[in-house]
């Protein structure tokens, strides 16, 4: 695998993601840099802004633009028109430190008694928002608090979110970042400005893995990009975690379904067993992959695709029963073969 161009900030974690704390560079989001950097020049920043878009491409990054701005020149013209701060600024150096007195980050806690990842955001930690925002503010009379992400709140914390937006301080701004903004509470959107990321251009996509990959082949980039949709923060999760040989496996699997390789299989399946996550990730590249060739054939129309389609469901509830209740996953790549070779028998091959 190629090695990574290393980056002027450190990484967060192990996936080879940049920190968004510590990232300068926003990718493909001109329009909405643009309409945000408007309203905050103007002086006419919201209160609360909803920022929408796929995971991976960029709604942090976006969040802390816009916090370090306010932090450092407040709603004014005072600084750059999109927004940005050099690295060396103080504010810039703080955020990245994760020591600004003027920003407030709220997300999914460690359970402790696990040491595993909490599955909503509590409402204890949203309630931290009434005492951050009742601080006295410090250099620049601004305070900035990002929740990432908003569609992970509990109903409690939800709640208690829109009580902080209902009675919100004056020099104060709430960032909002949402995968699925639909489960939000409508009262919440409403009071929220809205900006919509959309997926990088594959051009756009490609610009930033020659800079991040540098010493990747360009075909392997493509490859990435393609498997990205759109998101650079899956297309480098993916560079550092055999995601592209994954991808492949899922493609061989489907071009053997009219006579599956046992063998392979089951060695594939043993490869998955020592993976971290390698079923789920597996899984949802098989899914994804027969998803395609689905819609490919629709397009084609001729006959029906009850049956692929059928299974597709399968394999969806299959793969996360597999990953939610650790099941061995030998059992479920060989009924996938299995699946696959059945409904080709029977319908086709796709």
């Amino acid at each position: 695998m190629a090695k990574r161009k290393t980056p002027i900030a450190p990484v967060e974690d192990e996936s080879g993601i940049p920190d968004p704390r510590e990232t300068s560079a926003l990718i493909g989001q001109g329009a909405a840099l643009a309409n945000a950097a408007c309203a905050i020049r103007s002086g006419k920043a919201p209160q609360g802004w909803l920022i929408v878009g796929p995971e991976g491409v960029g709604k942090a990054t976006f969040a802390y633009r816009i916090a370090r701005y306010l932090l450092r020149y407040g709603a004014t013209d005072a600084g750059p028109k999109d927004l940005s701060l050099p690295a060396n600024d103080p504010v810039f150096q703080q955020i990245a430190a994760g020591g600004h007195p003027g920003l407030l980050l709220l997300k999914r806690g460690t359970n402790p008694d696990t040491g595993k990842m909490m599955t909503v955001l509590g409402v204890a930690e949203i309630r931290k928002l009434a005492g951050f925002f009742g601080m006295t503010s410090g250099a620049g009379g601004w305070r900035v608090a990002i929740v990432d992400t908003a569609d992970e709140m509990n109903d409690a914390a939800a709640n208690a979110l829109l009580k902080a937006l209902e009675e919100p301080p004056s020099r104060a701004m709430l960032i909002l970042l949402a995968n699925a903004p639909g489960r939000l509470l409508p009262t919440i959107r409403s009071r929220c400005r809205r900006l919509d990321l959309r997926p990088l251009s594959d051009a756009d996509l490609l610009q930033a893995l020659a800079t991040q990959l540098p010493d990747m082949d360009e075909a392997e980039r493509v490859s990435l990009a393609k498997l990205a949709g759109g998101s650079i923060g899956a297309a480098l999760t993916l560079a550092g975690d055999d995601g592209l040989a994954l991808a492949a496996e899922a493609d061989r699997l489907l071009d053997r379904m009219m006579a599956p390789d046992i063998g392979a299989t089951l060695a594939l399946a043993e490869k998955l067993s020592r993976m971290n996550d390698g079923t789920n990730r597996f899984g949802t590249f098989l899914i994804d992959a027969l998803a395609a060739h689905i819609r490919a054939r629709a397009m084609q129309g001729g006959r029906t695709l009850d049956r692929w389609t059928a299974l597709l469901e399968q394999f969806k509830r299959s793969f996360v029963r597999t990953d939610a209740l650790h099941l061995d996953p030998r059992q479920t790549v060989i009924s996938a073969a299995r699946g696959l070779s059945t409904v080709a028998r029977r319908s086709g091959a796709l």
